[in-house]
């Protein structure tokens, strides 16, 4: 094998790597502020919920239950889906904890 064969080969694969960087790097980087976000996000209803819970002075067993579970996915720390459904949890907590007088 001669050595400029040699040197198109690994420049070749040098540009191929390259390539297969530059177009999964910003995809891992959506993908992490995605989940940061949405965290941030469940985070904040959860709060919100749980101010609400502070602020009732009627016990609401359901919004409990949500808020307790929406505190168990935050506590376990999944994907986007998981943040996702703990903001939702929480935002119905809130609701319920926010129709009553």
């Amino acid at each position: 094998m001669s050595p400029s064969l040699l040197i198109w080969l690994v420049g070749g694969v040098l540009l191929l790597a390259a390539g297969f960087v530059t177009t999964l790097l910003p995809r891992l980087r959506a993908r992490t502020r995605e989940t940061r976000v949405a965290w941030s996000t469940a985070r904040a209803a959860i709060d919100s919920a749980t101010v609400s819970r502070d602020a009732t002075a009627v016990r609401v067993p359901e919004a409990e239950r949500l808020l307790a579970r929406a505190e168990l996915l935050a506590a376990e720390r999944g994907g986007t889906a998981a943040a996702r459904a703990a903001t939702a949890h929480a935002r119905s907590a809130d609701e319920l904890w926010r129709a009553r007088p």
